[in-house]
């Protein structure tokens, strides 16, 4: 997200308002990226993200691949290098990428001329997502591409969790306030132990170790999981305390505002940061992030692959 302006970003939440225009068609498909090819490439669990990018790729025509690393050569040894310079050779044109690796999509950028999409890495950044969790909000709100003095407390683990990196990333160039809430130990370790100005470049939030104290004063929730599959450590005392303190209970839900917004980038852990069913909060936007996420990554797609066809493809297909 911090190669984004605000005025890239802005251009791509556009760009994603036309795709839902194209989801919302009785035949929910155009040839825009016709004889492009996506390869998904996902070396760990996902079930949202890699679901919503092939779904993407296919309403705008493009061929696909899927990689399954579990039944792949990298058993035999290939390396991940061998496997993309491979899989170039067949003509991709974008690779969508998963890993546990921080900084690997870049990497990846040094071995092949094919677009590289960044679908997590580590815990270190999940732009697509920040991105639909950008035009899910503005969109609820009917701010157009903005979200000036927007109150967001977002509440969990912040120190795992490369969606709050990408997304605080995004709400603050729209001019959001943020607020991050959580215990000590699951807040970055800059923002506990140093003020630099590079802290606060990467995270321009104040924060909170009080849930209660900062509902009265927000517009919005945004809850993350427990990221254990990247502890290695006990960061919490037990589960029940961290829900007890951090979880969103019925009792924290009648303190908020009817008009507040709910959001979660799933999937959900029911009974720990969410202890209400969020179906019947009216201010969930957890479906519709789901989604809005698939228009967003087709704006994605398009704004890499499309070229010269996109600005075709935007005034014949509205026609369609």
């Amino acid at each position: 997200m911090d190669d984004l302006s605000l005025g890239e970003l802005q251009q791509l939440l556009s760009l994603a308002d036309e795709m839902s225009e194209i989801q919302k068609r009785a035949q929910p498909k155009v040839p825009a990226l016709r004889n492009k090819t996506v390869a998904s490439l996902f070396f760990e669990d996902s079930t949202r993200t890699r679901l919503s990018f092939e779904t993407a790729a296919k309403r705008l025509s493009a061929d696909t691949m899927t990689f399954s690393a579990a039944s792949s050569s990298v058993n035999k040894g290939e390396s991940l290098r061998d496997t993309v310079e491979t899989l170039s050779a067949m003509g991709v044109d974008a690779f969508v990428v998963r890993h546990k690796t921080a900084g690997l999509p870049l990497a990846m950028t040094q071995w092949t001329d094919a677009h590289i999409v960044n679908a997590g890495d580590g815990a270190h950044q999940h732009p697509t997502q920040a991105l639909l969790d950008a035009f899910t909000l503005t969109h609820a709100l009917e701010m157009g591409n903005s979200l000036a003095g927007v109150r967001i407390a977002m509440v969990g683990d912040i120190r795992h969790s490369r969606v709050a990196r990408s997304t605080v990333r995004a709400f603050v160039l729209l001019g959001a306030k943020v607020t991050l809430v959580a215990p000590a130990s699951l807040l970055p370790p800059s923002l506990i132990y140093s003020d630099t100005a590079e802290t606060r470049h990467e995270w321009p939030v104040s924060t909170s170790h009080d849930l209660d104290e900062v509902l009265g004063e927000v517009d919005v929730v945004y809850l993350l999981r427990m990221q254990h599959e990247r502890m290695n450590a006990a960061f919490i005392s037990s589960v029940g305390e961290y829900a007890l303190h951090f979880g969103l209970t019925p009792q924290r839900l009648a303190k908020l505002p009817h008009s507040f917004k709910l959001m979660h980038p799933g999937p959900m852990n029911h009974g720990v940061e969410i202890g209400v069913d969020p179906a019947m909060v009216p201010g969930s936007l957890i479906t519709q992030q789901v989604t809005n996420g698939v228009s967003v990554r087709m704006a994605v797609l398009l704004s890499l692959l499309g070229s010269a066809a996109t600005s075709e493809m935007t005034k014949e297909e509205k026609n369609v």
